[in-house]
């Protein structure tokens, strides 16, 4: 796909890439949005509210979310995401840059984030019983004030599950090591706008710790 130039965005055939007029690039050129762009990262703020427990590594680890832990907050250059974004294009999937096409992989996020990538799909249901589900997984059902919908509070299972009693069984520590991914999830991997809440869809997915979570790919 040919482009008028290295500073200019815009490409020169319209015939593919129709949605032009309403891309962010367009606004760049007539100069009605020019500030840099600051996408969602939650991380440092979760690293700083739950410490993990020694005792549930291991959980943490089979479950393959190890990798993920270990990148702790990832310092972002801003300017260099928010140029990316205005070379992406929605109808091909692919950033369109002067010297070629790319676009980010599974293969690359699997390297990246340690994240498994193979294997069947991984696929659920958005329709849930929260307070069997969280009675049976957590340990622990929320309170109304601490849901928003499907979704929990992220700050609520750090304070029901951050800190595992001393004589803690393994079942006490696999639910702490549930909450523990699920408030990971939301983030890093599905931040939401302020990164309070994760959905309890991804719950049922920790069910079993006798299999690594392949999270490659979910659909709901």
């Amino acid at each position: 796909m040919a482009f008028r130039g290295f500073r200019d965005a815009d490409p020169l055939d319209t015939s593919v890439l129709v949605l032009q007029d309403r891309h962010r690039s367009h606004l760049v050129d007539t100069e009605q949005f020019q500030e840099v762009l600051h996408p969602r990262q939650q991380m440092r703020a979760f690293l700083s509210m739950w410490r993990m427990d020694p005792r549930i590594r291991p959980y943490v680890i089979h479950a393959g979310f190890y990798g993920i832990y270990r990148l702790g907050h990832i310092i972002i250059d801003w300017p260099l995401i928010t140029c990316l974004v205005e070379r992406w294009r929605p109808e091909t999937h692919t950033f369109h840059v002067p010297v070629v096409e790319m676009t980010i992989t599974l293969q690359d996020v699997a390297i990246i984030l340690g994240l498994r990538i193979d294997r069947p799909t991984v696929t659920g249901t958005c329709v849930l019983d929260v307070a069997g589900l969280c009675g049976e997984l957590l340990g622990v059902i929320p309170p109304d004030e601490a849901l928003r919908g499907s979704a929990i509070s992220i700050r609520w299972l750090c304070q029901q599950l951050s800190t595992p009693a001393p004589d803690a069984d393994e079942v006490a520590l696999q639910r702490s090591a549930r909450g523990f991914i699920l408030a990971l999830m939301g983030s890093f991997l599905f931040a939401d706008k302020k990164g309070v809440h994760v959905h309890l869809c991804f719950l049922s997915l920790l069910r079993d710790f006798t299999h690594r979570l392949i999270v490659g790919v979910v659909q709901y």
